[in-house]
């Protein structure tokens, strides 16, 4: 029986008669997403019509996940709000805190003994509020959801970005920030602004070489980094239908690099199959039963450019294999176009590693297509050329193809399997390189190639694509080759070609494990201590915030002028600091030190009026907080684009500063800014970003008539005597605006539960 399982009952049993009333008040089609969005309005939200991208409304979800690495932050505040347990079923899954460096079992023990004290702490924490807990080595969450707790129709938070993954299932799931968590387990409304709505069109089907993955690989070429912020991105057509539920999964997952808010799919076959194979037939029975209300209307598919804000054509027959990056996952090359662009453009062609898995592509499908060319490899007298690793999603799917040989065709070309974690997917990689600053290119199925994000060297030349392609390049070691064209020369000095990959969509003997890692928490937990030691350096318990006030926006200094491309990995890197996660005051000291400074072109260099002398951006913001001195942040595009990650807005927040002003932010950061009581701003005239210099001083005024829709002003004030004065705009709704008068939106909790 799946998890949950009275509660998706009663969703079910519910949806005809909801779809209906919301038919009657919409009065006109609906798309999928706009099914669930509206099945799951909050009674503080009354059905209505919502208007795309202006409306901010208040939704249920049905369930919030969280890893690790964000569970830290999420409870410590959420031990904050006065409550005896969560509202709605929650779930921790450990697999952000295992560093990849030898294998599998090696990393696994290093992990639970590096990291016992967080994993006690979650572990009790769980315990004591009703939340599930997923030991380390139980997979990575995204997988551990789709598997287990991703349900069509259904809508859920988690604090990671990629939480997006379980639209493959149907759902409209969505990567939020820690205090967002704590909204919905503490029984709150969450608001959300109402999506726009973006139809991907899938016609034909995948042939060949082409996977799932290419299909968001192109997309996020054509959609940009931050084409989809705001939106929500709908597949269909019969190419939708015609690929297994993973590899929904797998677009979906990397809807997060165009900043989309979630993609989903409609239910069909490929769903109501996965649901039986993972040991959800009860599932499966209950949506085949209102199938119908589980997909968007067929006028809305037929005529999409009248519902959608936005619509992409893809015809799968054609489309060809994608390899995305250097430094951005939306830099999209065709396969045939890529030999040519490694050339013009100088990358290392020389391939280093290649890297299969991570939560977004280690299904069973992925990696028995990627172990038919390890097979081919083996049979046709081919080396791997280059360094190759695989990452299992989860134990279920580790297990299975441990069982099935796919494990031994990997490890037959000397592959290295690792702990089924995110490793050097972020960054947990120990690599094995003896000039770890060298000018180099890898390749990997993961989401996300920002610059140092997998292994801390600004010169690694990351790209992505899918397992498949990452298999035939790792073995060919040349990010020249193309396995749909090229031949290799094998040992015996013979022209051997690789075939084209195959694999099953799911196990014909059914997956199986010994052991799924999971721990029920107590019915009561009343009885369960929480401790954190007031000495650790990796856990600290949290004390609120103090509100802005309007003489406190005056008289500010610039903490930095971020140049260009600056990502939450610029902003709080993980890697290394993951292990801080839970500790406010140590990982304040990763605030901004990624970020290029304006006025130097160096990172984690910046000036500081206090004592006139360049330092480190952290040290730069204690001082000033020191003499009592506010600080700015400003910044260009799409500020905060990559994970979800709420640290990238509470350290700057702790560090004293009060606002950052940019050109535009990526949703999930805005959120988080907003939820610590920060004030996030953009121009409302982009040249005005190069007006700020680098000893201003800065007032922000309006604060005590802030309102919805009306700016505030920006005064700077240069040290020849002269000022530059322009408004600033906000997106902030008038429960935000709470948040930042009561200093954050756990404070707004805490003084509703009678707290302090």
């Amino acid at each position: 029986m799946a998890f949950d399982i009275n509660m998706i009952r009663k969703y079910y049993e519910e949806l005809p008669d909801r779809i209906a009333e919301i038919r009657k008040v919409v009065n006109r089609p609906l798309t999928l997403a706009e099914k669930i969005l509206y099945t799951h309005l909050h009674p503080e939200s009354p059905l209505k019509y919502y208007d795309r991208g202006k409306d901010y409304v208040y939704y249920a979800p049905d369930r919030v996940a969280m890893q690790d690495a964000t569970a830290q932050m999420a409870l410590l505040q959420f031990m904050m709000a006065g409550k005896k347990k969560v509202a709605v079923p929650s779930t921790v899954h450990c697999d952000h805190l295992i560093q990849a460096k030898i294998g599998a079992d090696k990393d696994l023990e290093t992990a639970n003994d590096v990291n016992k004290e967080v994993y006690d702490f979650l572990q009790s924490v769980s315990d004591k509020y009703g939340v599930g807990f997923w030991k380390p080595g139980a997979g990575i969450i995204h997988q551990v959801v789709l598997e287990n707790y991703a349900f069509p129709g259904g809508m859920m938070i988690g604090t990671d970005s990629h939480t997006v993954n379980a639209g493959g299932l149907g759902m409209v799931a969505i990567g939020v920030g820690g205090a967002d968590a704590v909204d919905v387990m503490a029984g709150m409304p969450w608001e959300l602004k109402n999506p726009k709505l973006i139809g991907v069109h899938l016609t034909g089907k995948l042939n060949g070489w082409t996977s799932s993955k290419d299909v968001i690989l192109k997309v996020a070429g054509i959609v940009s980094a931050k084409g989809g912020t705001g939106a929500i991105v709908e597949y269909f057509g019969e190419g939708a239908k015609s690929m297994s539920c993973t590899g929904k999964g797998t677009i979906c997952n990397m809807g997060a690099e165009i900043g989309a808010t979630t993609s989903t799919f409609g239910y069909d076959e490929s769903m109501s199959r996965y649901l039986r194979a993972t040991g959800r037939a009860d599932v499966a029975e209950l949506a085949d039963g209102v199938a119908e209300h589980l997909t968007g209307d067929e006028v809305c598919y037929s005529d999409p450019e009248k519902y959608f804000d936005q619509v992409i054509h893809i015809d799968l027959s054609t489309l060809e294999p994608h390899v995305n990056g250097p430094y951005t996952p939306d830099l999209a090359w065709p396969i045939s176009k890529f030999a040519e662009a490694v050339k013009e453009n100088n990358y290392p062609a020389k391939l280093e590693v290649g890297l299969i898995g991570s939560c977004t592509n280690s299904s069973y499908e992925d990696l028995d297509r990627a172990a038919s060319l390890a097979r081919q490899a083996v049979a046709k007298n081919l080396k791997v050329k280059s360094e190759f690793t695989v990452t299992p999603g989860s134990e279920q799917v580790r297990f299975t193809v441990e069982r099935d040989g796919q494990l031994d065709a990997f490890e037959k070309i000397g592959a290295v399997v690792l702990a089924n974690a995110c490793g050097p997917c972020i960054g947990q990689w120990a690599r094995h390189n003896d000039n770890p600053d060298q000018e180099n290119s890898i390749i990997t199925s993961f989401n996300r190639n920002f610059a140092k994000r997998n292994d801390g060297n600004p010169k690694t030349h990351s790209f992505v694509a899918s397992p498949e392609i990452v298999t035939a390049l790792a073995i060919a070691g040349d990010l020249t080759f193309n396995p749909l064209t090229d031949s290799l020369t094998n040992e015996n000095g013979d022209q051997v070609k690789l075939d084209p990959p195959y694999g099953d969509e799911l196990p014909a003997k059914g997956f199986d494990v010994e052991d799924l890692g999971y721990e029920a928490p107590a019915e009561d937990g009343s009885g369960v201590e929480v401790k954190v030691d007031p000495t650790s350096d990796r856990l600290q318990l949290l004390t609120p915030f103090v509100p802005l006030t309007q003489d406190g926006l005056k008289g500010q200094r610039i903490l930095i002028k971020a140049k260009g491309k600056c990502t939450t990995d610029h902003i709080s890197m993980a890697g290394p600091w993951l292990k801080y996660r839970g500790h406010l005051e140590n990982i304040s000291n990763n605030c901004y030190t990624g970020a290029v400074n304006f006025y130097n072109e160096k990172t984690n260099t910046v000036w500081n009026a206090v004592n006139d002398e360049f330092l480190a951006v952290p040290d730069s913001a204690r001082l000033y907080q020191a003499n009592n001195i506010g600080t700015v942040v400003f910044g260009e595009e799409n500020l905060g684009e990559g994970s979800s990650r709420e640290h990238a807005a509470m350290e700057p927040r702790f560090l004293g500063v009060t606002a950052v002003i940019v050109k535009s932010f990526a949703r999930i950061h805005e959120t988080n800014l907003k939820k610590q009581g920060m004030l996030a701003l953009t121009f409302v005239d982009k040249g005005d970003y190069d007006k700020v210099r680098q000893d201003d001083t800065v007032d922000i005024l309006g604060l005590e008539d802030f309102a919805p829709g009306k700016n505030l002003t920006v005064v700077l004030n240069h040290k020849d005597g002269t000022s530059d004065s322009f408004e600033v705009a906000h997106t902030y709704s008038t429960p935000q605006i709470e948040w930042v008068k009561a200093g954050s939106a756990l404070n707004k909790i805490r003084s509703e539960s009678g707290l302090s």
